[in-house]
């Protein structure tokens, strides 16, 4: 052991090196609004992983051991999950295409092309089942969904999202339920909220999260497809 960091530290470097994560995604996956009390544990100035937030890693991770995390004994992981961890890592993960914004605008042009799709970077995403449906990851261009709270979907963010299908366009919405990425004939890619849908009028009001920007209509004949919002799965640190 590292005689400059204390247990707990080196707890936290192991998990995030074995998860591949930093220590915002781990944050997040516990669901807490701040990073700020994991770095305070890595860096030393909080001395011992608390239960309440050894209890909240094992929602997100539930094959480590809870021994393991508050006192670093052995074993790291629990024995019925080390039984099947290469079955689980198979599982675990889909490899999913990722539309950065450097390739935003051939995006719209080759969205129905499966040698263009095929071309697309992708990155594996942790999921708890084989999910149908085609998805996609989108990094996030501008802060027009950033409203400074925890439900912040910010810059650079990359987020999973799955396609509505077009024929579900004829009748309302779940707008109360998701996000949107929404891929215009013309415009950009955006990311935003519906608060409308005008099923006369095949019209969408759509809704930046951020005050300094304001709604807009957009017509769903110009839109070549419509995505819910599943998560956020990378987070830019740099702002």
């Amino acid at each position: 052991m590292n005689a400059e960091k204390t247990r707990s530290a080196v707890i936290l470097d192991e998990l995030l090196e074995k998860e591949n994560i930093n220590p915002n995604q781990l944050a997040q996956k516990m669901g807490i609004s701040r990073s700020q009390p994991i770095y305070d544990i890595m860096n030393g100035k909080v001395k011992k992983l608390s239960e309440k937030y050894a209890d909240k890693i094992l929602a997100a991770y539930p094959h480590y051991n809870k021994r393991w995390l508050l006192t670093g004994e052995q074993p790291m992981v629990k024995t019925e999950f080390a039984a099947n961890a290469r079955q689980a890592e198979v599982d675990m993960f889909m490899q999913v295409p990722l539309i950065p914004v450097r390739a935003s605008a051939g995006y719209l042009t080759g969205y129905g092309d499966l040698e263009y799709i095929e071309s697309l970077p992708t990155m594996p995403v942790i999921v708890d089942k084989q999910y149908k449906g085609k998805y996609r990851l989108f990094e996030v261009d501008g802060d027009s969904m950033d409203d400074g709270t925890r439900d912040s979907i910010c810059d650079k963010d990359i987020v999973l999202a799955r396609e509505v299908k077009r024929e579900l366009w004829q009748s309302k919405l779940h707008i109360r339920d998701w996000d949107f990425v929404i891929v215009h004939r013309t415009d950009k890619i955006a990311i935003k909220q519906i608060t409308e849908h005008d099923v006369a009028t095949c019209r969408i009001l759509c809704h930046p999260t951020n005050p300094l920007y304001e709604d807009y209509w957009v017509e769903l004949n110009d839109v070549l497809e419509l995505y819910n919002v599943i998560k956020i799965v990378d987070r830019n640190t740099r702002r």
